[in-house]
Parts: C-alpha cells; structure tokens; sequence
C-alpha cells in the first residue's frame, strides 16, 4: 500500500491549521495560469467531448433501433428475427469485450501518443457501426456487438487519463463532467435523430433502424481524421504553446498530474498498484453507478414506451430526461470541483437518483406522467454522480504509471454492473412499469450513496493520522482529498 508518507506537498483537503498548510491554501491559480488553462480548454474539451458524444451515439443507439418503427415490424428484432432474449445476449457480449479490453488500451495510448490511438479507435467503432446497420440474424448482430465493444472500451478510461496530462486535481471533475455530459446530449440527439430517420423506413428498401446506425457510424469515421491531426497530445509537444506556456504547464503538474516522460507502466508498479487495497473501495462504488448508467442507456427508449408513448413520439419523449441531466451534471461537478467535495456532491445526488428510482418503483404502472417525472430525477442524479465519482479517484493517485492503470480499473470494475444492467428491464414487465429495473436501480445508488461517505470518512481518518505523525518542520506529506 501507499505509505502516509508521501513525498509530494498537497494538503488541500487537511484540516490542520499548520502555517504551511495557510499558505498553501491561500495560494490562487495566478493570471497567467488562469490564461493557460483557458487556452487547454478551448483546444481540449470541445474534440474530447465531440468524440464522446459519437462514441456513446454509437453505442447506445441500439436501444433506438429495437424499438424504432416497431409498430409497423420494422424494427430491429422483426428484421433480424431476434428475440427479447437474444437482443440482452447482443448488449452483454459488448459489455464483456469492454470489460477486457479497457486496462490495456490506457496503455497503448501512453505508448503510441493520445491523438494516432484515439483516432485509431474513433474510426473503427465508426466502421463497425455501419456494418451493425447490415447485420441480417442474431449471429451477425452478435458478432458486430462485440467488435463494438473491443473499440470503445478505451475511450472513456483514456480521456480521463489523458486529462491527467493537462489538468490538476481540482481541476479535472467539471472537465470529467463536460464530456461525460455529451454522453446525456447523445441520448437527446439520439432519440430526436431516431425520430427523424424513423420517417426513412423503406427508402431504397432498407428499414429505418438499418439508416439511424450508417447514417450516426459515418460521422465518427470522418471526424477520427480531424482527431489525429488536432487533438494534442502533452503540454511540451503541444505547437500552439509558448515555451513559457509549456513550462508553466509543467511546473503546475509537477505533484497533481501525469507526465508525457513519466515512467511507462512496470510491474513493480502495477503490482503496488493492484495491491493498493483502499483503491477497491473506489471500483466497488463505480461497479453501484454502472447497473443505472448502463441500464438508462439501453433501455431509455424502452421505458418511455412503457410509459404510454407510442411509435416515433417514445423516440422524442427520451429527449427531456437526458437534456436535464445534462444541464445538472454540468452544475454539480462545477461545484464539486469549487468547494473541493467531490464524494460529498456523489453521495447526495446518487441518493437524488436512488429516490427517482423508488418513487418510479412505488408510482401506479399507469401515473405515467408522474413516472415520467420520476425518470428525469432519476436519469438526473444517476448521470451527475459520476464525474465527481471519478476526480474522487483520480485525485487520489500519485504516479503517471498508477493513474492509468487504476482508471482502467476503476471502468473495467464498472463492466460486471453494466452487464447486469441489461437484465433488470424485462420485457414482460413492460405493462408493470418495470418493477425489477427500478428497484435494482435504487438500490445500488444507495450504495453508491452510503460508500462515498464511508471512504470520505476514512480517508479523514487517514489525513489525521498523518498530521499527526509529522515530526519535523518542512517536512512534506500529501493527504488525501476528498
């Protein structure tokens, strides 16, 4: 494990009143570096988030094509003769190959720069996406899906471990949150496009839900050329800094962030790593929030069907719940990363989404605009309790070679729980409301809730016991935040 004795300065969260600790607080992020971090935001955060937004696109657009044009049997089951059964079996193998692949992508985008490896795999899922849209029976739907899931898996653990190279600690949850936030905008944008394509069933004789995924792979196949060309890789390769931009750059990461010359993984490393044991609280937490984020994903355009909207209008009608969560994830991870509480902002709105959930539970299957209601609040805090989930962890890791690996870990983690996801909304629950996803749902941000206090908790026992073991003056240790 981790010694209390760290060889790095952060007390950030302390509570000491030591002098060092003061001035280490008042100090505020300087002119020039408030400019410098402008400048990273406008080259970084726009493309990180326009490749999320196509990746979650082509992911999650499936749940769009089993229910697009289903009134009229042209959907993506009568096409393909699967079954309720069979299209749960497509969702799980592309969980299974995320859940693989995730941990050594991080290290292929160390090795081969962020910019050729995340282009790389932006226009594979593109291609496979397209290629979905011409699958004839489950074998073929199956095997696409599971590609599907070999391409994308790096993406999410390798954009928050690529913001490790850019951005400090309290600095990366709102960032996090941008981009995490365009996977809600892709759930709006999905739905409203479903809706739109739905009116192209049977142009040149192909059924709407085969257009929605050529039409939504073809973006992402065209946009990984702009990607490898414009997405910077570090801080000192970057062209468009100056050489005192770069150093500056450096010298704010030098205990908070990663490094491009940092060292590559080893297994000295990766061992200390994997035997960190309080980093597995964190992955089991991330392992609660992945059974709602996974099963809202999928199954959104399902549970607004379920709601007595019917035909192209349930396509239009998952549009609000993921446009309000995109707005509250934006607010919550802004003020987490303000007040420096990240595990305080995860635990009350995972709670918030948890109470969605229960209130759907409890609701009369026909209070459908009241389950409406309850599926906004849920989707909200469901959504907004991740990026501070995530800084939650980040912020607490103390190599370049750890920070990579643990977030591969920390996603890889959450695959067993978006597996499970895809089994909670059962289709003949339809008519019931869903009981057993609701339920699940609730349940798990609960804990979700109850393990972010209990680890804010510990880690203010451990920052305790640190201060008081400091012997000497000047002596420097880096507490743990929270």
């Amino acid at each position: 494990m981790v010694d209390d004795r760290i060889s790095s300065v952060d007390i950030e969260n302390g509570k000491s009143e030591t002098p060092h600790e003061e001035k280490i607080e008042s100090v505020g992020l300087s002119l020039d570096e408030k400019a410098l971090v402008r400048k990273q935001d406008l080259r970084i955060i726009p493309i990180s988030a326009g490749i999320y937004l196509l990746c979650y696109l082509d992911r999650s657009n499936i749940g769009n094509a089993k229910t697009l044009n289903a009134d009229t049997k042209h959907d993506l089951l009568s096409d393909t003769g699967m079954t309720n059964y069979q299209y749960i079996i497509a969702l799980m193998v592309f969980l299974v190959a995320y859940a693989v692949f995730e941990v050594p992508s991080n290290y292929f985008l160390k090795k081969l720069s962020p910019s050729k490896w995340i282009a790389f795999l932006m226009f594979s899922w593109g291609a496979i996406t397209i290629g979905l849209g011409g699958t004839q029976n489950f074998a073929g739907v199956t095997a696409v899906r599971f590609l599907l899931g070999v391409f994308e898996a790096g993406l999410f653990p390798g954009l928050v471990y690529y913001l490790t190279f850019w951005y400090k600690t309290n600095e990366r949850s709102i960032r996090v949150a941008f981009i995490l936030a365009s996977a809600t905008l892709a759930g709006a944008f999905g739905g409203a496009i479903a809706y739109g394509v739905g009116h192209m069933n049977g142009v040149h004789g192909h059924s709407g839900w085969r257009w929605l995924l050529i039409l939504e792979g073809i973006p992402s196949c065209l946009s990984s050329i702009a990607v490898y060309f414009f997405l910077p890789d570090y801080p000192d390769t970057a062209p468009w800094l100056t050489a005192e931009e770069k150093a500056l750059a450096a010298s704010r990461l030098i205990t908070e962030g990663s490094h491009n010359h940092g060292e590559n993984l080893t297994w000295k490393e990766a061992k200390k790593t994997l035997t960190e044991w309080r980093l597995y609280a964190h992955y089991v937490i991330y392992f609660g929030i992945s059974l709602p984020f996974s099963s809202l994903s999928l199954f959104t355009p399902s549970i607004t069907a379920g709601l007595g909207y019917k035909g192209l209008h349930s396509q239009l009608m998952t549009v609000p719940p993921y446009a309000v969560a995109y707005v509250v994830t934006i607010v919550v991870s802004y003020s987490a990363d303000h007040f420096n509480a990240r595990s305080i902002h995860s635990a009350i709105f995972a709670a918030v989404g948890a109470i969605g959930f229960l209130a759907s539970a409890l609701l009369p299957a026909h209070s459908y605009s009241a389950r409406y209601g309850c599926l906004i609040v849920a989707a909200s805090g469901s959504f907004s309790c991740i990026p501070p989930l995530l800084g939650f962890l980040s912020s607490n890791l103390f190599t370049t070679a750890s920070v990579g690996l643990a977030i591969a870990l920390n996603i890889s983690f959450g695959a067993p729980g978006q597996i499970s996801g895809v089994w909670i909304y059962k289709a003949n629950e339809a008519k019931k409301g869903y009981p057993t996803g609701h339920w699940t749902n609730a349940a798990m941000l609960f804990f979700v809730s109850t393990g972010c206090i209990g680890l804010r908790l510990y880690y203010g026992w451990r920052n305790t016991k640190i201060i008081k073991n400091v012997t000497g003056e000047g002596e420097v240790r880096r507490l743990f935040k929270y």
